[in-house]
């Protein structure tokens, strides 16, 4: 049987395949990662620490079980990369902010001890909005990474997991971890031309992860199409991941609710297009689109414009954990830090109560359709210094946000994939919303209309 010659053709179920028949080494695939890391990371700044040539050594070691015939389950000696909000031995972690948590932040979490026992090689830990408090990308304290999408401005990335589609765009990750409060894994994969993947609350623990809003924080992840997103999940939750993947329906069984309002509203040039183009496509493919109005829609957009759960939760993190972090904040941050320090505690509850509504609500009206399809972000990636005031920061973040925050608010999973490009040449997300606990089925619908839409690396001006 004859090598793989380029191993960055082959999706995670094909790589998966490779190692497990020697066509392919661990070390060999690790090598490729390092290359594309080392090939622009000057540029691209995806990371905030890099351990790639420690993965080398691992991979060393996870050659030598496989040649054994040792299989720690399929992330084993797939090349990943970690938000630096998570807690990884060997890393200190300090949240994007300018200097490091506690020590006991460093230990890991449930998610990523999965990604250890499995022996994955996890490259480093990407760039991150500092606390995760921001739908963009930018960090004052130690620089906004690069969206590779565009060669010649420096556009953001998208946030809070600012660094996570980056790497995997530069190919030193094939799959990325990042966490969604407001739509910090959707954003940036929308903005990066990924995929992404919001978990309903609870499926994976927020342990061992530096919280903004715990009672709103999911763990997610990001790849480069919902194959490969698909293969991660089912891996970290002990599903079918590998050749036996389930297959999606077929598009003539498939059902989704398109809403007219509210989504469409205040978009850049050339995102409502690609969207409408691709619903249009998915109806010509057989897909039944129904109207659906997903209810309290701009009440959630009210509630996150006014700080939401975030801004009082992270501001008792920080008092409680550590105040010396307090001093030091982004000015962004700290606007919205101080404006919940005036919250009083029943508005507080009252809020908690509003979206324990709002989500029971949201649940009832999807119960009839597979998802809700939308625009992922309405607006394009700024420049970044087109957010340097904090004004104009605070514009560009709640739009960016917009569309996503509704599924966090109502308690709903959620899926990002790319299926155009807007007026600017800047990737643009298709985003699904289904009710809680539904990610597997999301994750086959997905794949089902990337069968029909095709994957970003399908686009005109794909980076990689």
């Amino acid at each position: 049987m004859a090598a793989i010659s380029n191993p960055d053709t082959l999706s995670l179920t094909g790589l998966h395949a490779a190692l497990r028949a020697g066509r392919l080494s661990v070390r060999e695939l690790v090598q490729g990662a390092v290359a594309g890391h080392d090939a622009t990371e000057d540029r691209d700044q995806a990371y905030f620490a890099w351990s790639g040539h420690q993965g080398l050594a691992l991979a060393e070691h996870v050659d030598g079980l496989l040649a054994q015939g040792r299989d720690t389950g399929p992330l084993m000696g797939l090349p990943v990369s970690v938000k630096e909000l998570y807690g990884v031995p060997g890393f200190r972690t300090y949240a994007g902010s300018p200097a490091p948590m506690p020590e006991r932040w460093e230990a890991p979490g449930p998610l990523v001890q999965r990604l250890l026992g499995q022996l994955a090689v996890i490259m480093g830990k990407t760039h991150t909005v500092e606390f995760a408090f921001g739908g963009l990308g930018v960090n004052v304290h130690w620089g906004t990474p690069r969206n590779p999408w565009d060669r010649q401005a420096h556009r953001v990335p998208g946030g809070s997991s600012s660094g996570a589609g980056v790497s995997l765009l530069q190919g030193s990750a094939r799959l990325a971890l990042g966490t969604d409060t407001a739509g910090s894994v959707r954003v940036p994969a929308a903005m990066t031309g990924v995929a992404g993947l919001k978990t309903t609350r609870g499926l994976f623990s927020i342990d061992g992860i530096v919280p903004l809003s715990p009672s709103l924080d999911t763990p997610g992840l990001l790849a480069r199409d919902v194959a490969d997103l698909a293969f991660g999940f089912h891996a970290l939750t002990g599903g079918p991941a590998g050749p036996e993947q389930p297959s999606g329906p077929e598009p003539r069984a498939i059902r989704l609710g398109v809403p007219r309002t509210f989504f469409w509203e205040d978009c850049s040039p050339g995102v409502v297009a690609a969207v409408e183009a691709a619903v249009t496509t998915l109806e010509h493919a057989g897909v039944s689109l129904v109207p659906l109005e997903l209810p309290h829609t701009g009440e959630a957009f009210d509630l996150l414009r006014a700080g939401g759960l975030a801004a009082p939760e992270l501001a008792a993190f920080l008092e409680q954990e550590s105040p010396s972090h307090l001093q030091t904040l982004d000015p962004v941050v700290v606007a919205r830090i101080r404006a919940a320090e005036a919250l009083p505690a029943t508005a507080y509850i009252q809020r908690r109560q509003r979206l324990e509504a709002m989500s029971r609500d949201a649940a009832r009206a999807l119960a009839d359709v597979d998802a809700l399809i939308t625009p992922t972000v309405a607006v394009t990636p700024p420049r970044v210094d087109e957010v340097a005031n904090t004004d104009d920061y605070a514009r560009h973040n709640v739009l960016a946000l917009r569309n996503t925050v509704v599924a966090n608010f109502m308690g709903l999973c959620g899926l990002t994939m790319p299926v155009g490009v807007d007026a600017a040449g800047m990737p643009v997300g298709l985003q699904l919303l289904a009710e809680p606990w539904q990610e597997a089925h999301l994750l086959r619908l997905g794949a089902s209309l990337e069968g029909v839409l095709g994957r970003g690396a399908d686009l005109p001006g794909y980076p990689l």
